[in-house]
């Protein structure tokens, strides 16, 4: 099913994207002029009165993003999974050792060496969702990789790697 998500504008302040949830909740996000964000939680009895209103800094705001953003990827390659006789999901961590710390993805040659992708990274509390080829891999990184056990266990095997002379 497609969320239908309304955008209001609201002259002085900036503008208003709500939506309903399936469960019938009405939940909206207030983006002032000033940058400002606002979550909002309409009163299920009322739809256009204000139940909660919780303002957000704009770290806040990012990292809700990852969450909705990371949870949403994983779920989705979870059922792709599901779909794809054979297809698999992996999160390989970039150790210390790896010769691909501060090196770019691209370097790795890992789609072409084993027909896996490397669909995300994640830092931190941050998701980098598609990384190109020039991004740059640090310790601590999780690499969410798509592809069959073969090719996981290789792409696996090429970030483990420690010799820079491969």
């Amino acid at each position: 099913m497609r969320v239908r998500v309304e955008q209001t504008a609201l002259p002085g302040i900036g503008v208003r994207h709500d939506l309903l949830t399936e469960s019938g909740r009405r939940l909206g996000v207030v983006s002032h002029r000033n940058g400002r964000r606002d979550l909002v939680l309409y009163d299920p009895d009322d739809p256009d009165s204000c139940q909660h209103d919780i303002p957000l800094t704009d770290d806040e705001a990012e990292a809700l993003a990852d969450i909705l953003g990371a949870s949403l990827m994983l779920g989705q390659l979870a059922g792709l999974r599901e779909q794809a006789a054979g297809l698999l999901t992996e999160q390989i961590a970039i150790t210390a050792g790896s010769k691909y710390v501060n090196r770019k993805l691209g370097d790795t040659q890992a789609r072409s060496r084993t027909s896996a992708s490397i669909v995300a990274v994640l830092r931190n509390s941050e998701v980098i969702a598609s990384p190109d080829p020039s991004f740059r891999f640090a310790a601590g990184d999780v690499v969410v990789v798509v592809g069959t056990r073969k090719g996981l266990d290789g792409v696996t095997a090429i970030l483990a790697d420690s010799d820079p002379d491969g």
